[in-house]
């Protein structure tokens, strides 16, 4: 099954808040529904919400009552203003718009209206099925730096639910299961949102991936006392000079897996490398409701203070030193990455 597919003239995908306890489908049958999913992080992952957002422009097409192709694409750009501003970290969120946007404008000179959201959908399907081709070629390329009896620490969720399927890093170790590499993943539970409990453990159970679940300040004894050969996280946005945006947490783990010796590798796709930005402090980082901190209970009972304060920063930036290799899907790309992202590219 697909994170995020097409289905009866709507989007419909793996509502990632109720997983694991619950296996539901959410169905969005408006564009402002998927702008909502991506905020609420119904859907989540930077691939994932890339095409969720591509087919909601494909949505807020047949919405739009539009008969000539300008108006339709003034509607699509009014459309794209709303699901952009969903997720601001995730460059694929705004690379996805982009692509379908400037697809449409070089196709409405052409074609009538009514044709031109068909094509439309056409190309968020597209991106879709590129997605999946995407990610089993960066599996391919990652599994190569995986030992057979390696014990890695994997950090968020980075596998088929980040993704239309399969994943990124996620997408690494399972390629190296399927391939006969015995793997034992330690899995960071990645609060305040817990994805590493909730989704990455509930994903290696379908697998038949061996795992333990650790809190996140635990990786350093991990790392320390050499239980551990690798580290593996994904990306929501990689800079010019391999600096890498990803789930809060990701800067201590690199941080202890560079004191200690142990390669830390991020895998991303091409899309998710971002040269318009020359260090990662460029980055928008995106601030959450502090009550996805303060909310969390222990054996059913609130952890903070009735009038505490959080602050819930959803992001962290990695510096390029920590990071051994970034895993493409064109290739592993190793420093000094402000040469070698841009061959890459190209």
């Amino acid at each position: 099954m697909r994170t995020v597919f097409w289905e009866d003239n709507s989007v419909k995908m793996i509502d990632q808040r109720r997983l694991p306890n619950a296996l539901e489908i959410l169905t969005c049958q408006t564009h402002a529904q998927v702008a909502h999913a991506i905020t609420d992080m119904a859907i989540r992952g930077a691939p994932a919400i890339g095409v969720a957002a591509a087919f909601g422009l494909a949505l807020a097409a047949r919405e739009s009552s539009a008969r000539t192709p300008d108006d339709l694409l003034a509607d699509l750009r009014a459309a794209s203003t709303l699901l952009l501003s969903s997720r601001p970290t995730a460059v694929n969120l705004a690379w996805a718009v982009n692509k379908v946007l400037r697809f449409t404008f070089s196709e409405s000179e052409t074609l009538s209206t009514q044709a031109l959201r068909e094509r439309i959908l056409s190309e968020a399907q597209r991106l879709a099925d590129e997605d999946v081709d995407i990610n089993q070629r960066m599996a391919r390329h990652g599994a190569d730096l995986i030992a057979d009896g390696d014990t890695v620490i994997h950090h968020c969720n980075t596998g088929a639910l980040a993704a239309v399927d399969w994943g990124t890093a996620l997408g690494v170790i399972r390629m190296a299961h399927e391939q006969g590499k015995r793997v034992h993943v330690l899995v960071d539970e990645t609060r305040p949102r817990l994805q590493g409990a909730r989704l990455t453990a509930w994903e290696l159970e379908q697998y038949g991936i061996s795992y333990e679940i650790i809190s996140d300040n635990m990786a350093g004894h991990f790392l320390k006392t050499r239980q551990v050969q690798k580290v593996f996280f994904g990306a929501d946005r990689v800079a010019a000079n391999g600096d890498v945006a990803n789930k809060i947490g990701t800067y201590m783990l690199s941080l202890a897996a560079h004191d200690n010796d142990v390669p830390a590798y991020a895998v991303v796709p091409t899309s998710t490398i971002d040269l318009s930005l020359a260090t990662g402090d460029l980055i928008p980082i995106e601030e959450r409701d502090a009550d996805e901190v303060l909310g969390l209970e222990f054996h059913g009972e609130r952890v903070a203070p009735v009038n505490a304060k959080a602050r819930n920063p959803a992001f962290d930036v990695t510096p390029n030193r920590l990071i051994s290799a970034i895993v493409t899907d064109n290739g592993i790309v190793r420093p000094p990455y402000h040469l070698n992202l841009s061959i890459i590219l190209h």
